[in-house]
């Protein structure tokens, strides 16, 4: 496929416009491109208003929203559907029974983009290790140590991989955080990314998979299960062990690096905090290797690299007192990593919100070691609070609003101490997602 005028007069149906930026950027690349859009969400156009402004001035938009249409499935060139669609969805069966193609946005992109592709997945470090491969590589080219531009895509707040096919040219590089739902589209492409890295592998989005993990482990698996000769994969130890446990088709590329971060190489010490860190550090110094940017160049970006947005952030200090927002924690795994990464202060957490259908466990065992929790509404709170101990019940405090949650927190902590942000559970609910519950967090700890 050649995306010079590819999406010109196509009659395209976009399913899920959305909120983070993402949707709204791929209705207004294919607008721009002149292509015929159908745009479709169940929300409604007062939900949507922020990212219904953004696309006003397009005259080649119909919008159907606060429900799905069927009529809106057939007759088109293709569907575009926005990751977190189910694939059983019967919208998505009727433009099959129609033999209308089903594609979806990132995977799309690398189609059509005459790129390096680098995906990055995994239940948790997906994230952090795909920042710290692409700002280590943006780094290299501008120096001139490589040839092309560095460009960033896939899971990321606010940004439209589309789009970026009017930007890229041949030789350049696309570093891609890929969640399941998007590597869905791979798998239906029969593509993988040229390199493609694998962190972690844990139970998440089990009310999605009907407490399926191999369904789950399945689509994260298309990451690279259609790579060519050639292709390169870089896996931690603890997925090899359940690739051999699921038993998937055999690897195509013969080039496979097995990382175990205790073993690694990679940087004894970072400025992140937490154990998770240094074994996402261990992926991306490996990922680097691959691409051939030297070991000390290597451990020099990753010694400088300072986070993630929403992932055990360092936000502020007050009275002593330092604030972490880590609210993409949203599994009770992801929250328990940061309450051990903060293990030597003692912390007041924030906590709760929406039930994935998780394990909470080993999360209601680290929250015994903090200093006082407070408890946000939603299902998941719901469960947390009836399957802790009684000590652990004793720690909790019900707040409902964040501005309570943080008021609250802050006049329990002690100098020396942390005050944490990291809920454990989704965030739906009280908030539309959970980058809204983290800029909550951070406006009102900066009104204190």
């Amino acid at each position: 496929m050649n995306k010079n005028n590819f999406f010109k007069d196509k009659k395209i149906t976009v399913m899920g416009l959305g909120l983070l930026g993402r949707g709204v950027g791929d209705v207004e690349f294919l607008a721009k491109q002149g292509a015929l859009l159908i745009v479709t969400d169940l929300k409604t156009e007062e939900e949507l208003k922020t990212s219904l402004e953004r696309l006003k001035d397009f005259n080649s938009i119909t919008f159907v929203l606060g429900e799905h249409r069927l009529e809106d499935f057939r007759g088109r060139d293709f569907i575009l559907k926005a990751a977190g669609v189910p694939l059983d969805n019967p919208y998505i069966k009727e433009a099959e029974k129609n033999n209308i193609p089903v594609e979806m946005s990132t995977a799309l992109f690398v189609a059509l983009a005459p790129v390096q592709t680098i995906g990055i997945t995994g239940t948790r470090g997906k994230s952090t290790v795909t920042h710290m491969v692409q700002e280590a590589l943006v780094s290299e080219a501008e120096e001139g140590l490589r040839t092309g531009k560095v460009f960033l895509g896939g899971n990321v707040r606010g940004l439209s991989t589309l789009a970026l096919l009017d930007e890229v040219e041949e030789g350049d590089t696309a570093v891609l955080e890929l969640d399941s739902w998007q590597l869905q589209g791979f798998r239906s492409k029969a593509i993988s990314p040229d390199i493609a890295v694998f962190t972690t592998f844990m139970p998440d989005h089990m009310n999605y998979y009907r407490d399926n993990l191999f369904l789950y482990f399945q689509d994260k698996a298309a990451i690279y299960e259609a790579q060519k000769s050639g292709g390169v994969f870089v896996v931690s130890e603890q997925v090899y062990g359940y690739m051999k446990l699921f038993n998937l088709p055999a690897l195509r590329t013969s080039d496979v690096h097995v990382v175990n971060w205790e073993s690694s190489d990679a940087l004894p010490s970072l400025t992140m905090l937490g154990e998770h860190n240094r074994e996402n550090a261990a992926l991306a110094f490996e990922t680097l290797k691959v691409c051939g940017v030297t070991d000390e160049r290597a451990r020099s970006a990753l010694a400088q690299f300072e986070g993630v947005p929403g992932r055990l952030e360092r936000i502020a200090e007050k009275n002593k007192r330092v604030f972490y927002n880590d609210t993409t924690a949203t599994t009770p795994q992801a929250a328990t990593a940061a309450l051990k990464a903060l293990s030597g202060s003692e912390v007041v957490v924030i906590i709760g919100g929406s039930d994935k259908g998780l394990d909470f466990s080993p999360f209601l065992e680290a929250l015994r070691q903090v200093h006082a929790c407070l408890v946000l509404p939603g299902t998941g709170s719901d469960r947390i609070m009836f399957e802790s101990s009684e000590e652990v019940r004793g720690k909790m405090i019900e707040v409902q609003t964040m501005q309570n949650a943080v008021e609250k927190a802050y006049s329990l902590s002690k100098e020396g101490g942390a005050v944490l942000l990291s809920p454990g559970c989704a965030s739906f609910g009280l908030f539309k997602n959970e980058f809204e519950r983290g800029d909550a967090f951070v406006s009102v700890v900066h009104t204190l």
